[in-house]
């Protein structure tokens, strides 16, 4: 592809011309190469401003507004590699979109837009479309076996793809990042471990022109020093921008989150199921601690972060295969019992019995499947549940009844519009029963979830299908949007006027992403539903305290990054 700026093709390291994409036969048959478009002349100031919007020769008249935090953050990610953390619905998009018109027009090489769903890729590719004036761009979305991609790697300007296709391109050698003038890692938080991201980024530092920059974008990096600094780390980034809902040049763009809490006790015969559970999960971790594990903290603080870490800790334990299998034995049993006891207590009854049934009807369940379910607390909890629900008419969980109250007060309140209400719930069991109840009062209600299918009950949902339910929403043809976490990330549903979360939850990027979907255009409101004397306590003191320690570490971060790159005094 001809560089920007340049005179002509670009040379490969083996001195042929740079391959296209077609030419592995994932598009049509290339062309012949042009010259490149003149590019208009610079402006004094990178970005002007006419009228309270950004004026820039690639985007079109009136399409951004000129906010000068976002202004602000743009100029500093032209000249330093970048994380940039607001919170979200600041326009983290649009900072993008000015680096990117601001690279293009310099011809300093392509724009590569990573985000890690495919609708997020979809809406990102969209919203640029809108604001340049000309943009070929290619979207390259799907799953790595079998990728979709709409345009060509050489013919676009601008490539918005989800990471896995990327990186798995790269590996096959179809392309490479040295004409990636700008990359943008959007819900840059993903970057630790094994996620795409990584190898991404780190072959960027290799390959990328003289001039390329990075700029990752996020609301939330994580909760501890360990996490953040492996981001950080991975981007191999030196500046980080923080900005805050209460920052000087931030707090007249954004309107107020009201955040409530509101508290319900389950029934008492719903406790009497909780208490063999628990008695149950508290004898089987003894018999783990007898063995040599589970010492480092008390049973009841064990998370299924713990649960899952000990079967790695089981299997690196020197010594013979077979004095393992005691070990894993008990381990699969106990995660059993907190899966249980999770949806007992923060989802409900249905749910809890929906479990066991499903762990009852695996095609091959294992041997620990079969003694969780012969345990005598769990079948006498079963029989309980059971009776429960046939003799009363109370809900599964009182949280129901709760979130109905909340759901026909803010229907019930008059405004300009309809309604928009997104209520978010771990499980899609829990989604279920939500929009029965729902629908059970009348009111009409969506569904979004992931494309997953579990089973014949629970179908997946196509990318046409979430946006179609999407447009549905934004469009007020229904007033209620239950959700999964697919809709935490990025997903633009503007002018929700209440987010209710069906139940607590200990991470604080999912809770900063869940509280993002409201107070963008008008106050929003964030109500938290929780169960005294269940998980949802721990669960939301965790993320309290998880939040309030990345806020401390991002703002010393930020402090230290902006300190790095000030130059020194003559």
């Amino acid at each position: 592809m001809p560089t920007r700026g340049s005179s002509g093709p670009t040379p490969s390291p083996s001195g042929g011309l740079q391959r296209r994409l077609e030419d592995f036969g994932l598009g049509p048959a290339p062309e012949a190469p042009t010259a490149p478009a003149a590019r208009p002349a610079a402006l004094p100031g990178i970005w002007e401003e006419s009228d309270g919007s950004v004026v820039h020769p690639l985007l079109r008249d009136g399409a951004l507004r000129s906010l000068p935090f976002q202004v602000s953050l743009a100029r500093t990610a032209i000249e330093h590699d970048t994380l940039a953390v607001l919170p979200t619905g600041l326009g983290k998009t649009v900072i993008a979109g000015l680096v990117a018109a601001e690279v293009l027009r310099r011809g300093t090489g392509k724009v590569l837009f990573l985000a890690p769903t495919r609708p997020l890729v979809r809406q990102h590719a969209e919203t640029f479309a809108r604001w340049f004036v000309s943009l070929p761009r290619a979207c390259f979305t799907g799953t790595v076996q079998k990728p979709v991609r709409e345009g060509g790697w050489g013919s676009a300007d601008a490539v918005f793809a989800t990471p896995q296709v990327i990186a798995n391109d790269l590996a096959q050698g179809r392309y490479d990042l040295k004409e990636v003038g700008l990359l943008v890692v959007d819900e840059a938080h993903r970057t630790v471990g094994n996620y795409s991201y990584v190898p991404i980024a780190e072959r960027y530092a290799t390959e990328r022109p003289r001039d390329g920059r990075l700029l990752a974008l996020t609301a939330s990096p994580g909760g501890n020093d360990e996490r953040i600094e492996e981001v950080v780390r991975h981007l191999g980034i030196q500046r980080v921008e923080a900005r805050t809902r209460d920052d000087p040049d931030v707090r007249g763009h954004v309107q107020p989150v009201e955040v409530d809490y509101r508290w319900v006790r389950l029934p008492a015969p719903v406790v009497q199921v909780q208490a063999h559970l628990e008695r149950a999960a508290h004898d089987e971790a003894r018999k783990l601690q007898r063995m040599g594990y589970l010492r480092k903290k008390p049973i009841a603080s064990l998370s299924v972060k713990d649960l899952v870490a000990l079967r790695g800790e089981i299997f690196a334990r020197p010594g013979p295969m077979v004095r393992k299998f005691g070990p894993l034995f008990h381990q699969l049993i106990l995660l059993h019992l907190h899966h249980a006891q999770d949806r007992l207590e923060t989802q409900g009854v249905e749910p809890f019995l929906q479990y066991l049934e499903r762990v009852g009807s695996k095609p091959k369940p294992a041997r620990g499947d079969r003694a969780f379910l012969a345990l005598p607390p769990v079948v006498q909890g079963k029989r309980l549940a059971a009776r429960f629900l046939r003799s009363t008419k109370s809900a599964s969980h009182p949280k129901l009844d709760l979130l109905a109250r909340l759901v026909r007060e803010r229907i019930a309140t008059p405004g300009s519009r309809p309604p928009r209400i997104l209520v978010f719930a771990q499980y899609r069991d829990t989604v279920q029963g939500i929009l029965e109840r729902m629908r059970a009062e009348g009111w009409a209600a969506g569904r979004f979830v992931g494309q997953a299918t579990r089973d014949a009950d629970d179908p997946g949902m196509s990318q046409r299908e979430q946006a179609q339910m999407l447009d549905g929403f934004r469009a007020g043809r229904f007033p209620i949007l239950v959700a999964t976490s697919v809709a935490e990330e990025g997903l633009d549903i503007p002018d929700v006027d209440l987010v209710v979360f069906f139940e607590a939850i200990p991470s604080e990027i999912r809770t900063i992403q869940r509280r993002g979907r409201t107070g963008r255009s008008s106050v929003g409101r964030v109500v938290v539903l929780l169960t005294r004397e269940t998980r949802d306590v721990g669960y939301q003191k965790a993320e309290a305290r998880r939040e309030r320690a990345m806020d401390r570490i991002v703002d010393g971060m930020a402090r230290k990054g902006r300190a790095a790159a000030r130059p020194d005094p003559p």
